[in-house]
């Protein structure tokens, strides 16, 4: 008689309850990625841990860290951090930010690592998002030296749905052959509906130097995760277990206005 060892047994009763296994997003959401005049210059930020296309959210402890990169300076902004209100029946954090200067932004949030009992392993999703301020641009296409990022090749702000979005996955610095990221887009609202459960997650692969391309099909905020796993295990009731490394990468894509001509 064959056993059938106790994680595959416990991930496979996970999928039962759940009907499938939905991907996980670290989220930092700006409550606009282009600030163009003053009365803009004060923006609200949204730390969360989800399943954005399903509405499923997740425990979020208070970050390890969370700061801002603007013209290789870094400002730590995790004392700014308040818990506020809910996100999918689940505590968000949440943080005030005033732009001084013109620039190119990137906010970036590391969690502590996540305890996923389907998966038998922990999360860690390094998790970013750009911000345009004043028209300043220069810098989204540099890495920062996180663990692991997606450096996107593809301006991530500005962009219409249908665009075409491309980054590069890194991890230590280096491209990631083939690897794989999944993508889904943040269903605040409910205003979309997946025909099937193998649609909430997109999955692209990236080719040989670490380069993945998706098609943005309708409006809002869509979030890439290169998964990878750390070389490095983490303990867990005295046992060592995978850690799952996530690059994640936040972008929106609008609709044209229409001319009232």
């Amino acid at each position: 008689m064959h056993h059938i060892p106790r994680t595959i047994a416990l991930a496979f009763a996970a999928l039962l309850l759940t009907g499938t296994a939905h991907a996980h997003f670290g989220m930092v959401i700006p409550e606009r990625e282009i600030v163009s005049s003053q009365k803009q210059a004060g923006i609200r930020l949204t730390l969360a841990f989800a399943h954005p296309m399903a509405r499923e959210g997740m425990n979020l402890n208070k970050p390890v860290a969370f700061f801002v990169s603007q013209d290789g300076t870094r400002t730590d902004l995790l004392p700014t951090l308040t818990k506020a209100g809910k996100l999918f029946d689940h505590p968000i954090w949440q943080a005030e930010y005033k732009f001084q200067k013109p620039g190119l932004y990137q906010f970036v949030m590391e969690p502590e690592p996540y305890w996923e009992a389907a998966e038998d392993c922990y999360i860690v999703h390094y998790t970013k998002t750009f911000v345009s301020a004043f028209g300043g641009e220069d810098g989204w296409d540099q890495p920062l030296g996180l663990k692991t990022e997606i450096v996107p090749l593809t301006r991530p702000f500005g962009n219409y749905s249908g665009n075409v979005f491309q980054g590069r996955v890194l991890l230590d610095g280096k491209p990631v052959p083939g690897a794989e990221v999944e993508v889904e887009f943040y269903n605040q609202a409910g205003k979309y509906q997946a025909p099937d459960e193998a649609f909430q997650t997109q999955v692209v692969k990236a080719d040989d130097n670490g380069v993945f391309t998706y098609a943005v099909p309708f409006a809002g905020w869509w979030g890439f995760a290169a998964l990878n796993t750390a070389t490095e295990k983490k303990e867990y009731e005295g046992q060592p277990k995978n850690v799952e490394l996530g690059a994640v990468l936040w972008a929106h894509f609008a609709e044209p206005q229409r001319s009232k001509k």
